[in-house]
């Protein structure tokens, strides 16, 4: 019995071996492409993970990671004491409620434009829409500022001396009640294009027999729209979601820093978690309560990925992710 069972499992062994070397022959060329793609997430995100070691230190540059002293969860109490509560806690809400805003917006705007360009019949106007449209994905936030100033500045902006024309006096840099909506316009102008590109792939890949019938049916275009296109497009639209849920609460920093810098007349509306970790490593290069902060965002990004994909699973379970 034992040496019939022996010879199973050694066939079982060299089944295993056979079918991966079958494997790799197979489909080399396909595992060779994910190597780069492989080796640039364990470089810049699974070996740095070893740095989180610094949340509980109090860390010395000098004395490095493994010299540091030990500060168990003081970088943490700090962050919720009386002196850093309220302004943690107006960081993480702006944090939230931009990146709903622009999850939101964002979404809209991409699946309005895939379905746009799938509507647009001339393919020479459709190239250059499509190529307008992504174009500013490409644009530095630095040169955006540059280009928003000249609209919003008080002195001789475009659109200030607009307004005050018309009787409307805002100062746009003392004033943060419009930021909010200057960030979302920002946000959307900057990557719905490029954000439609997915949508685009999904829209061009529906079968025209389906249009055809519904033709025949006597539906149109914007009933095809609502009942065909965008019905095929939610689990799409549903899985994008998920991915940009995770990073909820990560704050856009290059948009924000570049279009406010450090402007505190606008960090009521527009100050968020990782320009507030970035003012509180250049003042007080406090290593380990910023890696704190960034455990904690990973953390809720978790959470929150986990119950969204719940909801998912449950309502639409081909857009899941795991």
């Amino acid at each position: 019995m034992s040496t019939k069972q022996a010879t199973l499992n050694q066939r079982a062994i060299q089944q295993k071996k056979h079918g991966f070397l079958t494997e790799i022959n197979k489909n080399g060329m396909l595992y060779l492409i994910m190597v780069p793609g492989l080796l640039f997430f364990l470089i810049f995100s699974y070996i740095p993970m070893g740095g989180l070691v610094m949340a509980f230190q109090d860390f010395n540059i000098i004395k490095g990671i493994f010299g540091s002293d030990f500060f168990g969860l003081g970088n943490f109490k700090f962050l919720f004491a009386d002196g850093t509560r309220e302004t943690v806690l107006r960081v993480v809400g702006n944090t939230l409620w931009l990146n709903f805003l622009f999850i939101v917006f964002s979404t809209i705007f991409s699946v309005a434009l895939a379905i746009m360009f799938n509507e647009v019949r001339n393919k020479h106007a459709k190239r250059i829409t499509q190529t307008l449209s992504i174009l500013p994905y490409f644009v530095s936030w630095a040169v955006i500022a540059l280009l928003l100033e000249a609209f919003l500045k008080a002195d001789g902006g475009l659109l200030s001396t607009t307004l005050a024309n018309m009787g409307i006096n805002i100062s746009f840099y003392s004033d943060p009640s419009p930021w909010q909506l200057i960030l979302v316009i920002m946000k959307v102008w900057q990557g719905a294009g490029y954000g439609a590109i997915v949508y685009i792939a999904t829209v061009t890949g529906i079968d025209p027999g389906i249009y055809e019938a519904a033709e025949i049916d006597g539906a149109s275009r914007w009933q095809k729209i609502i009942h065909i296109t965008i019905p095929i497009l939610r689990p799409t639209i549903v899985l994008m979601t998920l991915f940009s849920v995770g990073r909820i609460f990560y704050g856009d920093f290059g948009m924000i820093y570049g279009l406010v810098q450090d402007n505190s007349l606008l960090f009521s509306a527009a100050d968020v978690i990782d320009t507030y970790v970035y003012r509180m490593l250049r003042q007080l290069h406090n290593y380990g309560m910023s890696t704190a902060v960034g455990l904690i965002q990973s953390v809720c990004g978790f959470v929150f990925v986990y119950a969204a994909n719940k909801l998912a699973r449950k309502y639409e379970p081909d857009s899941a992710i795991f």
